[in-house]
């Protein structure tokens, strides 16, 4: 792994089976689903980016944001080894209409039976499996 860790957070919004996915518009994830996220700014909490990155990718804000799950994460974009520190929070959807915004190209809701369809990350299955399925 990378020695720097770029700060970076995404949102799994749920409501009711389904959550909240955009398709990436730009690269490294061009075409794959993901939640909305993106980079920590200069200055910024964690919370306040992901509120950030889910209404500029959406349109949508949350109510209460509940840290969820951490994943390390390499990409080699242009040759360069790049290694993020990605923080993902789990959220209520609190009303309004989705809306695609910034570097995202598609957003929608999508059950898991949906996903499991879909060109998405891996570790995007995992959690909304997480959170959508009853515990055993």
């Amino acid at each position: 792994m990378t020695s720097l860790l770029v700060p970076a957070v995404s949102v799994a919004l749920v409501r009711d089976d389904r959550v909240l996915l955009v398709r990436r518009g730009r690269p490294p994830s061009l075409g794959l689903y993901a939640f909305p996220g993106g980079r920590v700014e200069a200055g910024e909490t964690a919370e306040a980016a992901a509120r950030r990155e889910l209404f500029e990718e959406t349109g949508l804000a949350t109510g209460k944001l509940v840290p969820h799950r951490e994943y390390l994460i390499e990409r080699e974009p242009r040759g360069k080894s790049v290694g993020f520190r990605l923080q993902v929070f789990s959220g209520s959807y609190a009303g309004g209409e989705a809306i695609a915004g910034d570097d995202a190209a598609e957003a929608g809701w999508f059950t898991l039976a949906e996903m499991e369809k879909l060109p998405v990350i891996d570790s995007v299955l995992e959690v909304a499996r997480e959170l959508l399925l009853p515990p055993a």
